[in-house]
C-alpha cells in the first residue's frame, strides 16, 4: 500500500501511525537540503513532540536549491510530505510514520525567499553536508573569492546560493521590521553555529556592510551536535519495508535507534519546547561536539580506508574483522580521548564502546564508501586538529599519522586485491596525484597545502607518516595496523 494521508488507518498495527490533527499543524522552520539524516533525526523529534500535542506551530517546511531534490521534492509530495522510519536494533525492528513537515516548494530562490519573508518562519535549518559552508579548509576563513560567493555578492538581489538567500532574507526581513530567524546547522562540524555565521556575515559584507553588522547584532546562530546512523536510501530499504510492513515507500528512512541531539540555548525568537522529547539544551555545546568529532566521526574516518584497502563492503562486516576493530578503539583510547577535555558525567572510554556496538550492529547496512566520502573535507575536521592539539600537548601522533597514511594509500583508487576502488572526492584527482608522487618521495601526499597547511612541516608529524606509508607500502594495510595496536604507549 503506497504511503499518502489516506492510506495512513489501513496500515498494520505494526506501523505507528500519528494520532495528532495534521490539520491543526502551521510551520514555523524552514529547512534546507532535506536529505536522510534530517527525516531520521529533527523530523523525528519534532513529530514526538507533535504527538504530545505540543507546539503544534513548529512544523517544517523543506527547501533545497540542488537540482537533485526535484525527484525528491516530487516523491515527498506524492506522500503528502509522510516519511517511513525505521528503526533496525540486532533484535528487532520498528517502523512508525513521520508527519512534522508540511510543505516543500520548488527549488527555486524566489520561492523560497517567499517563505523565509514570512514572519511565521522562526528557524531556520541546515543539513548541507560539512563542504557546504564555504569555508576554506586551510585558513578556516570564509572563502570569499569562491565562484558562487563571487557572484552573490555582485547581484545580492537575485541570490543562487542558499546563503545568498539567507542573506537576501534576512535583509527583507530587517526591511519589513520582521524579527529574524534563527539560524541553525545540524551538520557535522566542530562550532557549526559559529561557522555558519562566519559565512552568512562573510557574504554580507561584500555587498551591503551595514546589513553584515545588523545580522551580527541581531541574528542568532546556535551550535549544535547531532548524532544518529542514518544510511543512503537504496533499493534494499525500499523493498525492507514493503516486505516488513506492506508499506510502498519511495524514500524511507532506515536508521539505529539511538539518536542524540545537544543544542546551545540561543533563541531569541523562539523555539519548540524538545527537551520534553530528549533534547539537551545547554549553555556551551563545545565539549559535546568534540566528543563526538574526536570518537565518533574519527573513528569513522579511522576506519574507513584499512577497510575498503582489505575488500570490506559494509560497516558491520569491518567490526567484525577484529585487527581493524581493536585498530579503532586503540588508536582513539591512546591519542583521540587524551585531548578531550573532562565533561560532567561523561566517560569518554564508555561512549567509545557505545559508538563501536553501534557500528557493529548488522541491520543498518552502511557501507564503508558513505563514510569515505569527501575525506578531503573530513579529515581536517575529525583528525587534524586532534593532531595539531596533541603536537601542542608534546603527545605522540603515531597513530594518527598511521590513519593519513592509509588514507593515502587509499587515495590510489585500487585495494589490496587489485580491485578498483570509487573515491568519491570533489578532489579525487588532486589527492591521486598526491599519493601517486608518495610512492617516491613518502611525504608528497604532505605537500597537499588546502589540506595540511603547515602541518606536513612538522617533523614530529610527517616522519611517523613516511613510516607507516612505505611500511604499508611493502608489509600491507593488515601488518600495519596490528604493528601500531601492539605497540607501547
Amino acid at each position: 500500500m503506497r504511503l499518502n494521508k489516506e492510506n495512513l488507518r489501513r496500515f498494520s498495527d505494526a506501523v505507528r501511525i500519528p494520532t495528532y490533527d495534521r490539520n491543526a499543524l502551521t510551520p514555523g522552520i524552514l529547512h534546507l537540503s532535506v536529505g536522510n539524516f534530517h527525516r531520521g533525526h529533527m523530523a523525528v523529534y519534532l513529530d514526538e513532540l507533535f504527538e504530545q500535542g505540543e507546539d503544534l506551530d513548529w512544523a517544517v517546511i523543506g527547501a533545497s536549491l540542488r537540482p537533485s531534490a526535484v525527484e525528491m521534492r516530487e516523491s515527498l509530495k506524492a506522500q503528502d510530505y509522510l516519511t517511513t522510519v525505521v528503526e533496525l536494533a540486532p533484535s528487532a525492528i520498528s517502523a512508525y510514520i513521520v508527519s512534522s513537515m508540511v510543505d516543500f516548494p520548488p527549488s527555486d530562490p524566489i520561492e523560497i525567499l517567499d517563505v523565509l519573508s514570512d514572519g511565521k518562519i522562526r528557524i531556520v535549518s541546515l543539513t548541507i553536508t560539512e563542504s557546504g559552508y564555504y569555508i576554506d579548509a586551510a585558513t578556516g576563513e570564509f572563502a570569499a573569492d569562491h565562484p558562487e560567493m563571487v557572484r552573490d555578492s555582485k547581484s545580492p538581489d537575485t541570490p543562487t546560493s542558499l546563503f545568498g538567500v539567507l542573506v537576501k532574507a534576512l535583509k527583507a526581513r530587517r526591511d519589513l521590521g520582521i524579527d529574524p530567524f534563527t539560524v541553525l546547522s545540524c551538520d557535522n562540524l566542530p562550532g557549526n553555529g559559529n561557522i555558519t555565521r562566519q559565512t552568512v556575515l562573510g557574504l554580507a559584507s561584500l555587498s551591503d556592510p551595514d546589513l553584515a553588522d545588523w545580522i551580527a547584532a541581531s541574528v542568532s546562530f546556535p551550535n549544535s551536535m547531532v548524532d544518529r546512523i542514518v544510511p543512503a536510501t537504496t533499493d534494499r530499504e525500499r523493498q525492507l519495508v514493503k516486505d516488513n510492513f506492506g508499506i510502498i515507500d519511495q524514500l524511507p528512512v532506515v536508521c539505529e535507534p539511538f539518536r542524540q541531539w545537544v543544542i546551545e540555548d540561543n533563541f531569541p525568537s523562539g523555539r519548540p519546547h524538545l527537551e520534553k522529547v530528549g533534547v539537551e539544551f545547554v549553555t556551551d555545546v563545545s565539549g559535546y561536539e568534540l566528543m563526538k568529532l574526536r570518537i565518533l566521526n574519527a573513528a569513522h574516518a579511522s576506519m574507513c580506508y584499512p577497510a575498503l584497502l582489505l575488500g570490506h563492503h559494509f560497516v558491520h562486516d569491518a567490526m567484525a574483522d577484529l585487527d581493524i576493530f581493536q585498530w579503532i578503539k586503540t588508536l582513539l583510547s591512546r591519542e583521540a580521548i587524551p585531548t578531550l577535555k573532562p565533561l560532567p558525567a561523561v566517560d569518554y572510554h564508555q561512549y567509545l564502546d557505545q559508538v563501536l556496538e553501534r557500528f557493529s550492529n548488522p541491520e543498518i547496512g552502511d557501507t564503508m564508501l558513505r563514510i569515505a566520502e569527501e575525506g578531503s573535507e573530513r579529515q581536517p575536521k575529525f583528525i587534524l586538529p586532534a593532531v595539531i592539539d596533541a603536537l601542542d600537548a608534546g603527545k605522540s601522533v603515531d597513530g594518527f599519522a598511521l590513519e593519513i597514511a592509509l588514507w593515502c594509500r587509499y587515495c590510489l583508487a585500487e585495494d589490496e586485491q587489485g580491485q578498483l576502488i570509487t573515491v568519491k572526492d570533489l578532489k579525487a584527482t588532486e589527492l591521486f596525484q598526491f599519493s601517486e608522487a608518495s610512492k617516491t618521495r613518502s611525504d608528497a601526499f604532505l605537500d597537499n597545502i588546502d589540506v595540511f597547511g603547515s602541518l606536513g612541516q612538522n617533523a614530529l608529524f610527517s616522519e611517523p607518516f613516511c613510516y607507516w606509508l612505505r611500511y604499508i607500502h611493502r608489509l600491507g594495510v593488515r601488518a600495519a595496523i596490528r604493528k601500531y595496536v601492539a605497540k607501547e604507549k
